[in-house]
């Protein structure tokens, strides 16, 4: 059974960092397209970052470009989200997710999913 688990949620203060992993059980990263989608309450879930698996390039929505980094260790077949400078619009429910095609950036695109990590940024 393919499974995602999410890691390293939590409570931090604006301007604080937090890195979130999401590692792979029945199933190995290997070429995988991994993404990050984000779910506030009472809002839809929406794209905040993807790694490929072949070229290893990332892409992230606007309002996380330069704060938070995507990457990515095959060996242990574990992903990261490094995300720094934490604003208050960032709380929300974290899910990494996993295709075994191209990018993609919609949320149907892709057959698996974790269970999600809370992240909540005080101000």
């Amino acid at each position: 059974q393919v499974q995602l688990v999410e890691s390293g949620g939590g409570l931090v203060q604006a301007g604080g960092s937090l890195r979130l992993s999401c590692t792979a059980s029945g199933r190995t990263f290997g070429s995988d397209t991994v993404a990050w989608f984000r779910q506030a309450p009472g809002k839809e879930r929406e794209f905040v970052a993807v790694i490929s698996g072949i070229t290893g390039d990332t892409y992230y929505t606007a309002s996380v470009k330069g704060r938070f980094t995507f990457s990515r260790d095959n060996a242990r077949n574990t992903v990261y989200l490094q995300m720094n400078s934490l604003k208050p619009e960032d709380t929300a429910s974290y899910y990494c997710a996993a295709r075994g095609g191209g990018i993609m950036y919609r949320i149907t695109a892709y057959d698996v999913w974790g269970q999600g990590t809370q992240v909540t940024v005080s101000s």
